[in-house]
Parts: C-alpha cells; structure tokens; sequence
C-alpha cells in the first residue's frame, strides 16, 4: 500500500512497484541487525518447565523475559536442553537477569531456538535461521526480526540502486522494546527499553549529501526511523571532522507530535494496536490518516504483523 500524504491518497500496489518511487540521488536505509536463537527452554529442579527469552546477549549475565517468573526464587538454576546450567538473579529493567556458565554464544549455538512471533502457533524449525532474516543482515544481536526489511530481495535492491538511488546501513539490535505493548493510559507516559545501535561514517556522509541535493531519504522500518532521528543532530551538523562511526543506546520514543528530521519517506508493515511501532507510524502520517488507510486495508484483506504486508509512506 502507497500512502500520499500530501494528497491524502491510498495506493494498492505490489511491492515491486516500491522501485519506481526511487529517483536518482535518493537514499535508502535498512538495519542490518540480524536475529540471534535468543529463546531457551529448560526446566527447575521440580520439573516444571521453564522458558528464557533473551532481551539482550551478554556475557556472562545478561536480561531476559523468564516464565514463569514469579514462581522463581533468586540462585536458582535452570537446566537447559543442551544441558548447561543458568542461574536466575534479581530483577532488571524490564526482566530478570540469568547468569551463565560458559559463553552465551555457544549456548545458544547449541540450545537456542529463533523467537517467532506468538502468533505463529509451532517451534521453530533450522530453517527459521534464515528464513526470519532479511537478506542483508549481518551484525548479530537482534531478538526479534526489523521485519519491514523482509520484503526485499537482493534483486529488489540492485532495481533500487539502478534508479540512482544510494543504499546504506544502519544497526538497531531489535529486542523487547520495539514491540513492547504501551500500557499507559497517556502515550507520552510509555517508557521504551533500551536498544543498541551503529551508525557507520559512511551512511551519515551519504544522508548529507542526499539532502544537499536535494535527495530524499527512505528508511526501512522503524527501527532504521528511530536510529537516524536519534542521532539528527550529528547528522545536520555537517561537520567533517566529527564524522566517525556513531554507537551507543537508543530509548527514543517517537509519537505524534514528533517533528522528522532525516527521515522523508517510511516504509513499514502493518502493526498491532497500542504498539509503539503503531504510535510512529501514527506520527509520521497523522493519526486520521493512519486509521483511514488501515480500514482500506481491513477492508483488502492486506496481512497484518510479521511475516505481513507493507506500506510506502510517502
């Protein structure tokens, strides 16, 4: 679906079709993150069963979503599948936090299963690790899939470039935060956990010089979104000499009222209710428009969520 915000028109369109909106001089951005098996089964001492969904990878103490949590005691240890031992310690930010014996690298090369979707009712299968990727991920780190990325192949993208358009990178090791549901009765009073990002040299260099000509800049998903107005006030200071790799944390939370200012053009799939991704998308089309062009799409029967549909905003 292609949004017009400035006629305030709906577009039904294939995907494909996303190449002819592409001029020379133009910038597309994805996040390169890739998903980790970030999902380990095990069980107590009593036998009940016991399922941890990593948050974040590190080591040796990392967080996670642990269930069921509140039966939990801390120094506990759960026994894995692959046989390895995690301790359950306090509390964290949003989870709690599991202490590991050996790198969690190779636990969870031997242990880990692919954190699917709730709505998708199996176990993951080995061909999950790919298939729950985009075809461009290469920095391991996510939890969950940048899923407005896996729409495009890598033919797709070289249609892209051979518009004239640029294509470069950014990071966001997705996790709990992105999809967190907001449960605040204010949105403005939600809180986002904390992600990390890059944001290499190369790809602020390429969005300074797409705006100096006059080229617009297409972010993949929210993710690539939230990166880049992160960091916009690097990004138009236009200083050489402060041009390096840019690396950190990001608890940006974008919603209506937000003013973008890298960002001239989203492409997004179509997101669940009282979801923060929701609320930016509300933000960068406004909030009637948004709803208009989900009714259009109920009413299409376009795919919701994941592995689902997307929308140009333009």
């Amino acid at each position: 679906m292609v949004l017009d915000r400035l006629a305030r028109k709906v577009f039904d369109k294939g995907f494909e079709d996303i190449v002819g909106y592409f001029k020379k001089g133009d910038l597309l951005i994805l996040n390169n993150t890739r998903v980790i098996p970030a999902r380990l089964f095990g069980k107590r001492k009593s036998g009940g069963k016991v399922e941890i969904f990593l948050i974040e990878k590190k080591d040796p103490v990392s967080e996670a979503l642990v269930r069921p949590s509140g039966r939990l005691k801390e120094g506990e240890k759960i026994l894995l599948e692959s046989g390895d031992e995690v301790e359950v310690l306090g509390r964290g930010e949003v989870g709690r936090l599991v202490k590991f014996a050996r790198p969690i690298e190779d636990i969870l090369k031997n242990a880990g299963h692919i954190p699917l979707p709730p709505y998708i009712e199996r176990r993951d299968e080995s061909s999950d690790r790919d298939m729950y990727q985009t075809v461009y991920g290469t920095k391991e780190g996510a939890t969950a899939s940048p899923t407005a990325g896996l729409h495009f192949t890598k033919e797709l993208l070289n249609r892209v470039r051979g518009q004239g358009a640029g294509v470069k990178y950014v990071t966001l090791h997705t996790n709990y935060g992105t999809f967190a549901p907001v449960k605040t009765d204010e949105v403005e009073s939600h809180k986002m956990h904390r992600e990390y990002f890059e944001l290499p040299a190369e790809t602020i260099e390429a969005i300074r010089e797409t705006k100096s000509s006059g080229g617009k800049v297409f972010a993949v998903g929210t993710t690539s979104t939230r990166v880049l107005e992160h960091c916009s006030n690097l990004i138009t200071m236009n200083d050489k000499r402060l041009t390096m790799n840019e690396r950190g944390v990001t608890d940006m939370y974008i919603y209506p009222g937000y003013e973008f200012k890298i960002v001239d053009h989203l492409i997004t799939n179509f997101h669940m209710p009282k979801s923060t991704l929701m609320i930016l998308a509300s933000a960068f089309v406004g909030c009637e428009f948004i709803k208009e062009a989900y009714r259009h799409a109920v009413a299409e029967k376009y795919r919701f969520f994941s592995y689902g549909d997307a929308m140009l905003i333009l």
